[in-house]
């Protein structure tokens, strides 16, 4: 399975991310009956919406996201204008914001970050069941 989604950058299209997550986890569901956890439905909302709230934040213009099954992983893709790739900043509790990459690489199964012949691709994996959590993209053995 797999579904790319152009977005304009508008401030509408995080919360449309997010519904076209949803949507293409339950076409996993239903009509292919592939597993999908209730915590892997939420852990891709979840990543969809950092990802694409960054690329809306930092790079101009469009956000392309593709969403592909691969194994027993759902595969978030975010494409943005931007080149450069993103940092994660140490754990700081007393900080307000930037705090996303630091989320979404404590839950994702692998993670990729590369430049583009135009900006840059953010690609995060999230298991599809429980039985498949692994370790996350931030473990030292990974």
């Amino acid at each position: 399975m797999h579904t790319t989604t152009a977005f304009d950058g508008g401030a509408g299209c995080i919360a449309e991310a997010r519904r076209r997550a949803a949507r293409f986890l339950d076409r996993a569901r239903t009509e292919h009956g592939l597993p999908v956890s209730a915590r892997a439905s939420d852990l891709t909302r979840l990543v969809v919406s950092e990802l694409v709230t960054n690329a809306v934040k930092y790079a101009p213009g469009p956000v392309l996201m593709d969403l592909r099954i691969v194994g027993g992983l759902v595969e978030v893709a975010v494409w943005d204008s931007n080149p450069a790739l993103p940092l994660a900043h140490a754990a700081e509790p007393g900080r307000v914001g930037r705090h996303g990459l630091e989320i979404v690489m404590s839950v994702v199964h692998g993670f990729e970050a590369r430049r583009e012949p135009v900006g840059k691709r953010i690609t995060a994996a999230i298991a599809l069941t429980d039985d498949d959590l692994g370790g996350s993209a931030g473990d030292p053995a990974r």
